[in-house]
């Protein structure tokens, strides 16, 4: 199986049977807080633990794809080969705790109990989906592989996958995702199908093992409640403003643009997006009304709804830029740098008009990243700089904001800029 999770205080089950709170057969990954996340595999009787293997080190990078490999094999005389963990293509040696499954103890896996794939379970044993990315998900019935089978070094030392051509057993599947109508759909030859629930077909994602997306990075905000969801992709404020980054900086050459969408537009949405370094203080204190995007560091500059009209604040100069733009929540909020001149392009997709309308410092509706003619502002210190980022303020748990894919956009990437989305583009 192949994962990429959001936050998850209560974990990610990647498999699991027998859902419930007290009892549970289960393969887990994302036990951590924020993004520090680590792998147990549990199989529990009330209190007393059967089986609890857990990874010591955490998983921190909550934009990387991990490939893992968990092997059940309790007839193995050795005991601590009964379980194991492979993670990119590695075994893990290193485990915080190690209770291995005695000799030929049954697992509830692969038995006639319902199963479940990517889900979590409450404290108060409430099944809930559990948000994040799964590609090319295996699971082999009387079988018990390596990784080798599954995936393999590229020529840059990276695990990448590759396709599994054995036999699957009995019970075994094989989730490709490929189908948008039927995301469970089992592709083994078996037709051991799940049903999917809270999916819809623009559940099926771009973002691959080998085409991996940039998303909201829960490392880099307040943990004040306002966590990412929705493949990390939307962002929901806590009740009083964070802010929050992307999982990548912008690079220190090239002309990049993004866009983003808003549930609400009043002046009470609590929203801001924005340019700022990725060293700002707002992103590691503690949440506040007054926490936006380049204000703590007056590094960065951002725009922001005022009853249903578009506002923009350049903290490099301390210049409040009002066009009198009116905005609605069908509108999209696009941002544009070039690095090379450190020109800042900030506007909107104007859906009513459809036409592109970025703001310039003198309050027109004139700027034109393509010809770099009359910038929203210019961040001199920006110029070849790796330190700045696309970021996003929010407050409100119910005016969610989203980072949008190049395939949702209505509006048109400006001439010259690449869509800031794919972390391939930004090597």
């Amino acid at each position: 199986m192949i994962a990429k999770t959001d936050e998850a205080s209560s974990g990610v089950r990647l498999l699991d049977a027998g859902a419930a709170a007290g009892s549970e057969d289960l393969v887990t990954i994302g036990s951590g807080y924020a993004g520090y996340e680590n792998l147990y595999l549990n199989k529990r009787t009330s209190s007393s633990y059967n089986i609890r293997l857990q990874t010591r080190r955490f998983f921190k990078d909550p934009s990387a794809w991990y490939h893992v490999v968990v092997n059940y094999d309790s007839d193995n005389t050795a005991a601590g080969e009964r379980a194991r963990f492979y993670i990119n293509g590695e075994r893990e040696f290193d485990l915080s705790q190690a209770t291995y499954p005695s000799s030929s103890l049954a697992s509830r896996i692969n038995t006639n109990i319902a199963h479940g794939v990517m889900l979590s379970v409450n404290t108060s044993g409430t099944v809930q989906k559990g948000d994040g990315y799964l590609a090319d998900y295996y699971f082999l019935d009387g079988y018990s592989y390596d990784p080798s089978y599954f995936g393999e070094f590229d020529e840059n030392g990276i695990w990448i996958p590759k396709e599994y051509s054995g036999s699957y057993g009995n019970n075994g599947f094989f989730f490709e995702f490929k189908n948008s109508g039927s995301l469970g759909a089992d592709t083994s030859g078996n037709g051991n199908n799940f049903a999917s629930t809270g999916l819809a077909s623009n559940d099926q994602r771009t973002d691959t093992p080998t085409n991996n997306m940039i998303t909201f990075n829960p490392l880099n905000n307040q943990r004040s409640g306002g966590n990412p969801q929705n493949g990390n992709l939307q962002y929901d404020g806590p009740g009083t403003r964070t802010i929050i980054s992307l999982t990548a900086n912008i690079p220190p050459t090239g002309k990049w643009a993004v866009a983003f969408s808003a549930a609400a537009v009043s002046t009470n949405a609590g929203w801001n997006f924005g340019i700022t370094k990725a060293t700002n203080t707002n992103f590691g204190d503690a949440a506040g009304s007054n926490e936006d995007v380049g204000g703590q560091d007056n590094d960065g500059l951002h725009m922001s709804p005022s009853s249903s009209d578009l506002q923009l604040y350049d903290y490099t100069t301390s210049t409040s830029i009002d066009p009198s733009l009116p905005i609605t929540t069908s509108d999209e909020f696009w941002l544009a740098v070039d690095m090379a001149t450190g020109k800042c392009f900030l506007g909107i997709y104007d859906e009513s008009a459809t036409t592109m309308k970025f703001v310039a410092a003198d309050t027109g509706l004139d700027g034109n990243p393509a010809t770099g003619d009359n910038p929203t502002t210019t961040i001199s210190d920006m110029i070849g700089s790796n330190e700045y980022t696309f970021a996003v303020g929010s407050k409100d748990t119910s005016n969610d904001v989203t980072l949008l894919r190049s395939t949702e956009v209505s509006g048109t990437t400006p001439t010259g800029y690449t869509y800031f989305e794919n972390v391939k583009d930004l090597i």
